[in-house]
């Protein structure tokens, strides 16, 4: 097989903001296959001091994903695969193992695992799971950046404004919201139409999303 060095990660503010592939630093096999990919691939190759050190670095900010080679693995893969899933959902998992055993497999799979290739790996087989690897952690990584604006949307409403939203989402008319909180329909319309422009809301079906898009996010503004 034809080896041709993958580029390594650049932390020079100019560098392109290209995918990274992140192997651990034990994983030779995994690191051996990357480096025999087309170098076309326009990847950087990123290294861990383990697999588990994924936990513990910062959030990526490009599509970013983990080759995981799982028989290199002193404790439980599955459990590591699971806590990865959990708390790392835009660093997919592409999993490599020596093992036959199908239920292991199985057991990766459902665990988050993007996919699970046995050794020996062909590379056309691992270049395709990490491209649906990174298509994953692009996807992540967009809808991370769209909830982090909807909440400075949420935030850049003044107290009244949140509450009148409230009331309005939860389906009171502009009477009901005024008799709630003590103010005049007039000013109720005047909250209602800043609170439609300052959260970008097209209508009220639009608003009501947002309302729920918020109610489910771990890091809401709401008071």
């Amino acid at each position: 097989m034809l080896r041709v060095p993958v580029r390594r990660v650049d932390a020079r503010p100019s560098a392109p903001l290209l995918p990274v592939v992140l192997v651990a630093e034990g994983d030779k096999s995994g690191r051996h296959v990357l480096e025999g990919a087309s170098h076309d691939t326009g990847w950087q190759l990123g290294a861990l001091s383990s697999a588990g050190a994924l936990l513990s670095r910062l959030p990526d900010l490009v599509p970013t994903c983990l080759v995981l080679d799982l028989t290199s693995l002193e404790q439980d893969g599955i459990q590591l695969l699971l806590r990865l899933a959990a708390e790392r959902p835009e660093t997919p998992v592409v999993c490599v193992t020596g093992a036959t055993d199908i239920s292991m497999t199985v057991r990766a799979m459902k665990a988050g695992a993007v996919d699970v290739l046995a050794k020996p790996v062909r590379a056309e087989a691992l270049v395709g799971a990490i491209r649906e690897a990174l298509n994953r952690s692009a996807a992540v990584l967009q809808q991370k950046k769209a909830m982090s604006a909807l909440q400075d949307r949420y935030a850049s409403l003044s107290r009244r404004e949140q509450e009148v939203m409230a009331l309005v989402v939860a389906g009171l008319l502009n009477k009901q919201v005024g008799g709630e909180l003590g103010i005049s329909v007039i000013t109720v319309k005047a909250h209602r139409g800043k609170v439609m422009r300052k959260m970008q809301a097209r209508s009220l079906a639009d608003l009501v999303k947002m309302s729920a898009q918020l109610e489910h996010s771990p890091i809401s503004e709401r008071h």
